[in-house]
């Protein structure tokens, strides 16, 4: 038994058990895959993956047990490394967040800047994606830090923690007849074009379950994934935006109107994610204390370090 075999193993649920894909992310070649994977069986005495001919159509049961330790085998060569690494240079590496357009643009300018000052050798990467790829991101390691509204408290590997919490706001053009209306409701704001939020971005699904529970169907003429495009087009009066009430600058949005709304849409909580079982080196769980700072190191660590499912 061989870390290629086990990365082999882990690689080929990645692609799907497609091993033509797998050859490819690994550097090697189709028939090394396969060699590989049938040397592991013969010298477990099990199959680990249901065939048909020569393609693999999924995992046995005894794949399936196999397939959750491979994964904790590499989680644990991933943080030796990182052992190594923080005792070998506390001040040095590299730190990924990964985060929606949204929280890069509003929420985190500021703690990247405190980041950036305190550990100005540690370099960050800030990778932007929807929450899904986010989420991705931390279960295969690619990221150390996550960060978005949604899913992230939906996925088992993932310890999530509170960023901070904040409500929906309507922005218009300036006259606009809805800066009249002295109680809003969703069936007022239903009779207008709405510009929001895409699909799983940003709160959305609390502006859908609102307007279905108010049995409002609203007319969605747009919807973006950033709120500056939201901005851009509610500015050319194609629409009442609904936003992150973060999203809105007095200054910057001058030329748009914000209306509070929390009454209308359920409030949302963005969330701070990384991996369970990861050890992360001290420059990560500073940043995290920074974001999170009512969580407290102990716990933090003991969560974090939590197999799947330990909660």
């Amino acid at each position: 038994m061989n870390f290629q075999q086990l990365r082999i193993i882990r690689e080929t649920l990645r692609q799907d058990f497609n091993l033509t894909e797998v050859a490819t992310a690994l550097y090697t070649s189709q028939p090394g895959v396969s060699k590989h994977i049938k040397d592991l069986e013969d010298e477990l005495g099990i199959e680990i993956f249901v065939r048909r001919g020569k393609r693999l159509l999924g995992l046995t049961e005894p794949g399936k047990e196999l397939a959750e330790v491979v994964d904790r085998i590499l989680l644990d060569t991933q943080n030796l490394r990182r052992i190594a690494d923080q005792f070998a240079s506390r001040e040095t590496g590299h730190f990924v967040v990964a985060t929606t357009h949204t929280q890069a643009r509003y929420a985190l300018p500021q703690i990247i800047k405190w980041f950036k000052t305190d550990y100005p050798r540690v370099h960050l990467a800030l990778h932007q994606g929807s929450p899904v790829e986010i989420a991705e991101k931390l279960v295969s390691g690619e990221a150390d830090v996550g960060i978005a509204t949604e899913r992230l408290d939906k996925v088992p590997e993932l310890a999530t923690f509170p960023f901070y919490r904040w409500h929906h706001a309507l922005i218009v053009s300036h006259g606009h007849p809805l800066l009249q209306v002295e109680r809003m409701t969703l069936e007022v704001l239903g009779e207008y074009p709405i510009i929001t939020y895409h699909e799983g971005f940003t709160g959305r699904t609390h502006i859908d379950k609102a307007f279905a529970d108010a049995g409002v169907v609203p007319d969605i003429v747009l919807s973006a994934i950033d709120a500056d495009v939201i901005k851009t087009y509610v500015e050319l009066d194609l629409g009442v935006g609904i936003v992150a009430s973060m999203a809105y600058d007095g200054f910057k949005d001058r030329n748009l109107a914000l209306i509070p709304v929390p009454h209308l849409f359920p409030e949302s909580t963005t969330r701070l994610a990384v991996r369970r079982g990861t050890y992360l080196r001290s420059y990560a769980l500073a940043f995290i204390e920074k974001v999170c700072p009512e969580v407290g190191e102990e716990n933090l660590k003991a969560v974090i370090q939590k197999q799947n499912g330990g909660e």
